[in-house]
């Protein structure tokens, strides 16, 4: 289970306990040493055993160097939280989600990349990779892979026609989803044309979302009640498999399960369009960058920088899409004939372009975004909140979300 993944799951913990809670409970005491030529790298449990291989390699190229690979303390979901309670006993490179960036650099866990590695990133990696490890003009991560929900579906019941319009998809098959997680379904808001923490996530007074454009994705989440072939669930992998639901809104880390599930009738496309506010405009989705941040309490930080740089280079792009189908943000790997015959590759890259997706803002203002925004989604469904109070709650969230 990747890290999106991860993230959707602490997205409803957060409606609860008020960011996208770690699948893993696992706890480990490995950390950073003062030993310059060692290095502690964290990454998430399932990843552990292919990183170990990349690191091998790593160390053959840099004579003196040994790297420890272990499981970070709670996932890679909880970077900033496991660096932060004492950064000098953090891992001196370690797994984190982009939207952990800005906070941590303002907290000094990580320090910004070198000119050069920055202008490789700038050029060699996609526009929104570099867009998802910079914060306030600086690059504070090696990307290595990019998470946009796409729609999973059976094509013995939906054809590939059937799933490129919501109102279309709808008439002829169920599809499963959540409304009380705001990780999927908040971009909703983004196809009627509001904007979460202004162009580029970083601008605290620039939301838009307490709007008419707010109110018609309100709107829309109450219409999706009535559409009997519209079916709520927190699980919505499970419906697929009971074959209640001909089509999902899922991401890359759950692709090999349900082609398990689907067998010869998997398929998967980008997202539909849908109507919000009368007009025809295309379904978005949260796009997440995951990289790998150097602690700035490493004892070796030239070191940890090469680190960095290699298990986000093409090979170790490609390692992590053939071992856990990440998919890679290097343009050289893209490019490679094992992501263009991938359709979920295919699918998710297509997802990631602008105008289909949003990056996940980088704001400390997002724990409190994720505790208002699904409890109002999953209201304006279920009818809890009516149509007369949507514009007071958006203010009341807007005006939440803006105190620093």
């Amino acid at each position: 289970m990747k890290i999106w993944k991860k993230l959707a799951l602490a997205t409803a913990a957060l409606a609860m306990v008020g960011t996208l809670s770690a699948c893993s409970s696992n706890k480990s005491s490995s950390t950073s040493s003062n030993n310059k030529n060692q290095l502690t790298l964290w990454v998430d449990t399932e990843q552990v055993p292919y990183y170990k291989t990349i690191a091998k390699d790593f160390e053959k190229t840099h004579k003196g160097i040994k790297v420890r690979v272990t499981q970070s303390p709670n996932g890679s979901a909880n970077a900033k939280t496991d660096v932060g309670k004492d950064p000098s006993k953090a891992a001196d490179v370690f797994e984190v989600p982009n939207d952990q960036l800005g906070q941590m650099a303002e907290a000094g866990y990580i320090n910004p990349l070198s000119p050069t590695d920055t202008k490789n990133i700038k050029t060699n990696y996609i526009d929104e990779a570099y867009k998802g490890v910079a914060w306030n003009g600086k690059v504070y991560a090696y990307p290595y892979a990019q998470q946009a929900q796409t729609i999973y579906y059976n094509k013995s019941k939906l054809s590939a026609s059937d799933v490129q319009d919501w109102d279309t998809l709808t008439s002829k098959g169920v599809v499963a989803t959540d409304f009380t997680n705001a990780y999927v379904m908040w971009p909703v808001f983004f196809s009627a044309g509001t904007k979460l923490f202004g162009d580029n996530g970083e601008d605290l007074k620039g939301s838009t979302f307490n709007s008419q454009e707010g109110v018609n994705a309100l709107t829309w989440f109450a219409e999706q009640k009535k559409n009997k072939n519209v079916m709520q669930t927190s699980n919505a992998l499970n419906q697929l498999k009971k074959g209640k639901a001909a089509a999902i809104l899922d991401g890359p880390w759950n692709a090999a399960n349900i082609k398990k599930i689907l067998g010869k009738n998997f398929a998967v496309a980008k997202y539909p369009t849908i109507t919000v506010g009368g007009k025809k405009v295309q379904m978005e989705a949260f796009l997440g960058i995951e990289g790998f941040a150097i602690n700035s309490h490493t004892a070796n930080a030239k070191a940890s920088a090469q680190l960095a740089a290699f298990i986000t280079n093409k090979k170790a792009q490609l390692i992590a899409h053939d071992k856990a189908g990440q998919i890679p943000v290097l343009k050289a790997a893209i490019n490679s004939s094992d992501i263009k015959n991938d359709n979920v590759a295919e699918a998710v890259i297509e997802m990631a372009k602008s105008g289909n997706s949003v990056l996940m803002p980088k704001m400390a203002q997002m724990a409190t975004f994720w505790d208002g925004s699904a409890p109002l989604i999953s209201g304006a469904y279920d009818g809890k909140i009516k149509p007369a109070q949507y514009k007071a709650q958006l203010d009341k969230l807007a005006k939440k979300i803006e105190k620093k």
